[in-house]
């Protein structure tokens, strides 16, 4: 049972954690984050850190990663949103110049 239970938790966090990657990339392409909520995301960023902290409490390794990385990811998009127009475009023709 063991066994299903790990391969359960690992399918949630792969899926948790790549959910977030398109939409990233999206914002990086684009610089659009007009649809993007920005409660939302804060709300999403808040519960990322709190799932994080979580993990660290309990010593559950497979949730500090995949709360971890959907962090960065979900602060990453926020960030977008938040930012000037011109800083938007600085930051994704940073990342862009770094996936060519």
């Amino acid at each position: 049972m063991t066994d299903v239970v790990s391969l359960i938790g690992a399918a949630a966090a792969l899926c948790s954690t790549t959910s977030f990657a398109p939409q990233a990339w999206k914002v990086i392409k684009t610089r659009d984050t007009d649809a993007i909520s920005r409660k939302t995301y804060l709300l999403t960023v808040l519960g990322f850190v709190l799932w994080t902290l979580y993990g660290l409490a309990r010593g559950d390794w497979p949730l500090i990663a995949a709360n971890s990385v959907c962090l960065v990811l979900s602060s990453f998009i926020l960030t977008m949103k938040l930012l000037s127009p011109a800083d938007k475009n600085r930051l994704a023709n940073f990342f862009r110049s770094r996936s060519s």
